[in-house]
């Protein structure tokens, strides 16, 4: 099976974020956006606030952080070295899938551009798009649980 590690599965511009309306995007096609980071990390302890802080700015967006190591059968076969390393889904099509710098201003910009109407190229790695699967399953079936 071709590996999907320490790859980086897309770009993004940097210099000109693109005006998004994430309301026009359908609610079976919401932004996931995961930050993928570890417990024991002073890097992502510290992004951690930052990250929450901006589900402020895309409220329609769902917004996880995601511990490697406590959800790691979640996220097999993935292997995640860098922290913090953001997966940014639009429905079930993976967009981004890689390490960013802990910026606010980063993932803001990584969120424009990956969810305009000139977005770049999907991710290809069929494990980066089964990991996405699972975690959409595993958040409905944690919202049914909440119902019942």
């Amino acid at each position: 099976m071709k590996s999907c590690k320490r790859r980086l599965y897309s770009s993004f511009d940097f210099f000109k974020p693109r005006p998004v309306n994430l309301d026009s995007l359908s609610d079976t096609n919401p932004v996931l956006v995961a930050c993928l980071c570890a417990d024991w990390c002073g890097v992502c302890r510290d992004y951690r606030a930052r990250f929450e802080q901006m589900q402020a700015r895309f409220p329609d967006a769902q917004f996880l952080w995601i511990d490697v190591e406590d959800e790691a059968d979640l996220l097999h076969p993935l292997d995640v070295e860098d922290f913090p390393t953001i997966l940014l889904a639009v429905g079930d099509e993976a967009r981004f899938f890689g390490t960013i710098t802990p910026q606010p201003e980063m993932l803001e910009r990584l969120i424009r551009s990956h969810t305009g109407a000139q977005h770049p190229p999907a991710v290809t790695c069929a494990d980066v798009n089964h990991a996405v699967a699972r975690i959409r399953s595993h958040m409905s079936a944690q919202a049914t649980k909440k119902k019942g």
